[in-house]
């Protein structure tokens, strides 16, 4: 009889490069590719892949934290003296405006363009929790004040002042924003929540809106959002749970993909990983087929993750892929907290952060 596979040996037999992957984060902190030139107004985004990347492999270490501390608080969008521009306040993605440097809380010069961008914010809090960074020099109060003037009537958010897109990704961000600065006041929950809800579809999935296909990435959003309110089963009755697990679980063939009929992407991994984690059945998918997946899109020269095989690395998917892999325990990697997609590291020290800013308070 022939001698039976040993399934545990087949996954050990894929190398997970770690020091490649180092490498290749500190490359986007300092030179990018000609072809990232369209990405300088998100330059930020960049910058929280590398960053909380490198946290997920325990190498901050190679990091100058001073000078990135003081880069992000120079894109912050803070009041100018009249506060005439309070609604548009946050973190802008990069420094492409042209307005004065500046790394203070206020006050702030004029410009009829400047505003903060959601997902900028969420990014630029993050890195600096990170960093290490007590957030005492972020204008907690003009943040908040931005925030709470891009949401619309329906629940969602805008992702700038000016009008864009509004989806459940603004939703989650602004859930990110209000969570890390411990204050809830810079969103309506209940209109978010209720935007939730109507957001869910027929096949229990979860779409950016109303009436939309259900998505990983957009399901993700949504039970992030409800757990970092700590909502999830007062929204959801336990049957409706269930259908939205039995559809995430559904989204796995060897990886992940965000949709029906569509090809396995890595950052899916993280993106329904994250949310079956969240939903407490992680376990129940296929950890070896999901893991010689992403490692199928490993650059073994340069380092980095693609979202396909044979395919370029870019920060993003070298980022979910990094953190899918966390999601299941492989070896030398931080823990990832699921639903703020920050290190567990991170998230303890932003939790001190809280403690004592509610200890100064009293």
């Amino acid at each position: 009889m022939a001698e039976e596979e040993n399934p545990v040996d087949d996954f050990d037999q894929i190398y997970f490069l770690k020091d490649r992957h180092v490498r290749f984060f500190q490359r986007c902190l300092q030179v990018l590719p000609e072809r990232y030139s369209s990405y300088e107004t998100s330059r930020l985004t960049i910058v929280f892949f590398a960053l909380s990347g490198l946290d997920v492999l325990d190498a901050l270490e190679v990091v100058d934290k001073p000078s990135l501390i003081e880069w992000i608080y120079s894109l912050q969008v803070v009041p100018t003296e009249d506060q005439s521009n309070l609604g548009r306040c946050g973190f802008r993605g990069s420094s492409h405006i042209g307005v004065p440097y500046s790394t203070s809380k206020g006050p702030g010069s004029p410009h009829p363009y400047d505003s903060g961008h959601v997902a900028m914010t969420y990014t630029g809090l993050a890195c600096l929790i990170i960093l290490g960074d007590d957030l005492s020099r972020v204008n907690k109060e003009a943040c908040l004040a931005g925030l709470k003037a891009l949401q619309l009537e329906d629940g969602s958010f805008y992702s700038v002042p000016e009008g864009s897109e509004n989806d459940m990704r603004f939703v989650y961000c602004a859930a990110c924003i209000c969570y890390m600065l411990d204050d809830w006041s810079g969103m309506d929950c209940m209109k978010a929540i209720d935007y939730i809800r109507k957001s869910m579809s027929y096949d229990n999935g979860i779409g950016q809106g109303a009436g939309l296909e259900s998505h990983g990435g957009s399901t993700f959003c949504a039970i992030a959002t409800l757990c970092l309110m700590g909502k999830l089963e007062d929204k959801f009755s336990e049957r409706e749970l269930n259908r939205i697990r039995r559809w995430c679980i559904l989204r796995q063939q060897n990886g992940f993909h965000g949709r029906p009929n569509k090809p396995v992407d890595t950052c899916y991994s993280f993106w329904v990983g994250a949310t079956l984690e969240l939903l407490d059945v992680f376990q129940y998918t296929h950890f070896e087929k999901n893991r010689n997946y992403i490692l199928s899109t490993q650059d073994s020269l340069v380092g980095g993750f693609a979202k396909w095989p044979d395919s370029h690395p870019d920060p993003l998917h070298t980022y979910f892929g990094i953190c899918g892999l966390s999601l299941m325990g492989e070896p030398n990697l931080r823990k990832v907290h699921p639903a703020l997609n920050v290190s567990d590291r991170a998230f303890e020290y932003m939790q001190q952060l809280h403690r004592t800013w509610r200890e100064n308070c009293t």
